[in-house]
């Protein structure tokens, strides 16, 4: 398997990952919360969110370093993103995932501070959400649509 094969496999396990998390927490643990007992719930949002910060750490680690290799090798295209729609599209996809890590320190930063409130919370994640929608999106486009 080539170099870029091995970032090409670890960058689209690590998406699978994030936004399959993500989307568990906006779909599923969301209804969930409706459901089941608030002092429960709050000890399920707990044990969860400790250990989401543990695993996600890592996915974003694989996820983005496999994502700035990849960017690496299609540099030529970035160079001058609006002479091909792979480039145009390349770029819209970075610009996307920059969003979602400066939204994620969002989160972190109004945590640490006291300042998230439930529906900061659900606001920002539904965000993020979509932003990641919007990369597989753009991911699938840059191979198939020329103009």
């Amino acid at each position: 398997m080539s170099g870029y094969s091995l970032l090409h496999v670890v960058h689209l396990l690590g998406a699978i990952f994030f936004i399959g998390t993500l989307f568990v927490e906006v779909a599923v643990l969301a209804r969930v919360r409706q459901q089941v007992d608030p002092e429960a719930m709050q000890s399920v949002d707990k044990a969860v969110g400790a250990r989401l910060r543990v695993v996600l750490h890592w996915v974003v680690l694989f996820v983005y370093g496999a994502g700035i290799g990849l960017a690496w090798h299609y540099r030529q295209a970035l160079a001058d993103p609006f002479a091909s729609s792979f480039g145009t599209l390349l770029s819209l996809k970075i610009l996307l995932a920059i969003g979602v890590f400066f939204s994620f320190g969002a989160v972190a930063m109004l945590l640490r501070s006291g300042r998230m409130t439930p529906a900061r919370y659900r606001l920002i994640h539904w965000a993020i959400f979509v932003q990641m929608i919007g990369i597989v999106v753009l991911a699938k486009a840059m191979f198939y649509l020329r103009w």
